[in-house]
């Protein structure tokens, strides 16, 4: 619930119900997670009450309280979905920690989230290509903050997104 907290879901509950079923290969026991996300939400299954950013949320919660990752690489593919400001940064700060004890690899379209990464690379689709293909190329640090810019949506010369994506840079 802490984690949970942290990651702008200050009032959600989250609950493991275990139920005894026939023993098969699985085992014995049904286990299923519910999440009430809000106060007045009935709790549900987890698979049915969460929404795109809170099931992100609440799956990068449980990685972060089950331990370091001592050494495992975890991939996020569009954590920040349904996620936008404060919580795009929460989100970013519970993957660098995740981060220091493993490896994480994160796609993500919020600049919160991606002025946090030690290393960064661009993707882009090459449609000009037979067949298109998807380039992928580590950016150099002076390059970062160009691709911040791009994330907030401003042009090459926009100031005010430079200033911003610098910013960006500097409280990571």
């Amino acid at each position: 619930m802490e984690r949970l907290a942290r990651l702008a879901m200050p009032a959600a509950t989250l609950e493991v119900l275990v139920e005894p079923r026939d023993p098969g290969p699985t085992g014995s026991d049904q286990c299923e997670l519910v999440l009430a996300p809000n106060p007045g939400v009935p709790a549900a299954p987890v698979r049915d009450a969460a929404s795109g950013g809170e099931l992100s949320r609440v799956m990068l919660a449980l990685l972060a309280v089950a331990g370091d990752g001592s050494g495992a690489t975890q991939v996020f593919d569009e954590i920040d979905s349904g996620v936008g400001g404060q919580t795009g940064r929460a989100v970013g700060e519970q993957l660098r920690a995740l981060a220091e004890g493993g490896q994480v690899l994160c796609i993500t379209h919020l600049p919160q989230i991606a002025a946090l990464a030690d290393r960064h690379f661009a993707i882009e689709k090459d449609t000009d290509a037979e067949p298109a293909r998807t380039v992928v190329r580590r950016l150099a640090e002076r390059d970062v903050v160009g691709e911040l810019v791009r994330m907030l949506g401003g042009e090459h010369g926009d100031k005010g997104a430079r200033r911003h994506a610098e910013e960006l840079r500097r409280a990571a």
